[in-house]
This record gives C-alpha cells, sequence and structure tokens, in this order.
C-alpha cells in the first residue's frame, strides 16, 4: 500500500495538491477499508484524507484529499460554476460534494469528468476535456491540457519530482508514514 500510495498520491500527502486518485485492485487490497485506517488516523493530523470514492468487483477508487486545500479548490468562483453545471451546489459542505461525486462515479456509465476540478486541474483544462472529448490537447501529462501550457508543464514537473523522491524512498526501507513524518 505504501508504494502504491507513493506512486500515485505524493502529490496530496505533500500539499502540493488538494487530492490524488488511485485505483486499487480489490485482489491486492481485500480489506482495504480496514487497512486505511492506520493511515486516517496518521495522517489526521496533517488534514489529509483517505476516502474509497466507488468499488466495483474488480477494484476500489480511493480518494485522497486535504480538505481545507479541496475546500478552497473548489470554492473559486469559476469551478463553483462548472460544478453548477453538474449538479453541484455552491451551498454544499465538502462532505455532501463527495458524496454526489461518489454517486456519479458510481451510478453511471461515464466517468464524471468534473473530478478533475477535485484533483486540483485548471478549469480550462477540465472543460477543454470536456468540450472535446479528450481530443485535440495541447499538452498530455498528468492531466490533458487546453490552456496554460508553461504552467501546467511547471506542475507536472513538480508532481512527477515529489512522487519519484516519494516512491525512491519507500523503495529505500521507509514507511509512508516515516516519509511524512506522521510515524
Amino acid at each position: 500500500m505504501d508504494h502504491l500510495l507513493a506512486a500515485h498520491c505524493a502529490p496530496a500527502l505533500a500539499g502540493i495538491k488538494p487530492a490524488s486518485l488511485v485505483s486499487c485492485q480489490r485482489s491486492q487490497f481485500p480489506q482495504l477499508s480496514r487497512q486505511l485506517e492506520e493511515y486516517r488516523r496518521a495522517f489526521a493530523p496533517k488534514d489529509v484524507h483517505f476516502r474509497i470514492l466507488c468499488a466495483c468487483s474488480k477494484r476500489y477508487l480511493l480518494l485522497v484529499y486535504r480538505r481545507r486545500l479541496l475546500e478552497q479548490c473548489l470554492a473559486q468562483e469559476k469551478v463553483v460554476t462548472l460544478l453548477e453545471q453538474f449538479g453541484y451546489r455552491r451551498e454544499e459542505s465538502l462532505e455532501t460534494k463527495l458524496d454526489r461525486l461518489a454517486r456519479r462515479a458510481a451510478g453511471q456509465g461515464r466517468f464524471p469528468h468534473e473530478i478533475g476540478l477535485f484533483l486540483g486541474y485548471p478549469v480550462e483544462d477540465v472543460e477543454g476535456f470536456i468540450r472535446y472529448g479528450g481530443a485535440g490537447c495541447k499538452l498530455c501529462g498528468c492531466w490533458k491540457v487546453y490552456g496554460d501550457v508553461p504552467s501546467a508543464s511547471r506542475q507536472f514537473a513538480r508532481i512527477t519530482q515529489v512522487c519519484r523522491t516519494c516512491v525512491r524512498r519507500v523503495e529505500q526501507g521507509e514507511t509512508l508514514f516515516e516519509v511524512f513524518a506522521v510515524a
């Protein structure tokens, strides 16, 4: 679990993104809910939360997020406006928004593309992805970029560096708790 979280969730754990999403195979993590309790307790003082967003017979989708960062991200006017198009309401709590996102992820054949807003992607990139169905982006990296390429490139490099550093430390024997000083 430490390696999976290091590889995919280090940006949220490190506080450079409001949230990260990772797919966990049920066969590898049959007791994921129980395993997450230790992570929840250890990371709670750093405002890091672990939520199984949805589950199917083969996998779990795990959202790792920093509550305050995510609330700030979702409170931006352009984000609020776009989320309203998908049925989210401005006055809803973060928990209610996450519940709605979870229902949308679990209950439809199409993945809820507004999830990019929860992951801290720029609004213009989420709008572009939705408008063009993922085609015609200017840059493809951690997400598909339709807007500011230089800014996205810098963010991609930062995310990649944090993930590599975290994975290297875990592979050298540190636990995720040690890497993020929550042990």
